[in-house]
């Protein structure tokens, strides 16, 4: 039995959606040996699959070629995951060290950011100085009385 790849995809919950399937073999992110695929590939039992799912390359050996979705306590049967060691490995390091990748400068600055942000536009040193201009006012009508 066969199977397009990007209905497989979608059946093994590898992906949510059917379309969204399709745009990663578009994008060349879902590979079988190396060579880039088409979401119109059929795929049969025995095949490797890779997809690239930022920050780690998973692999998935197909197990049954479906074509209608899977419940999650049927994957199982339909799949098998057999991503590098290597590669689970970097997912646990990034799952450790809590940061979200995030392009500097993009969507909202963090609490460090916008604090240098404040700091730019109202410098701190501004409200230090203490200036006594009423003393002055104070000296001079002190001598014209005298």
């Amino acid at each position: 039995m066969e199977a397009r790849l990007d209905k497989w995809l979608w059946a093994a919950r590898v992906f949510k959606t059917r379309s969204i399937a399709a745009d990663a073999c578009k994008n060349g992110r879902v590979t079988m040996a190396g060579v880039k695929q088409k979401a119109s590939k059929m795929i049969k039992e025995g095949d490797v699959i890779e997809v690239r799912k930022p920050p780690i390359t998973y692999a998935f050996k197909v197990l049954k070629a479906v074509q209608n979705r899977v419940g999650a306590k049927l994957v199982p049967e339909v799949m098998e995951n057999v991503t590098a060691p290597d590669q689970l490995e970097l997912l646990e390091m990034n799952r450790i060290s809590g940061f979200v990748g995030r392009a500097r400068g993009t969507g909202r600055p963090t609490k460090k950011e916008r604090r240098e942000l404040d700091e730019f536009i109202q410098p701190a040193f501004f409200g230090d100085f203490d200036f006594d201009f009423d003393d002055d006012d104070d000296d001079e009508e002190e001598d014209l009385d005298k």
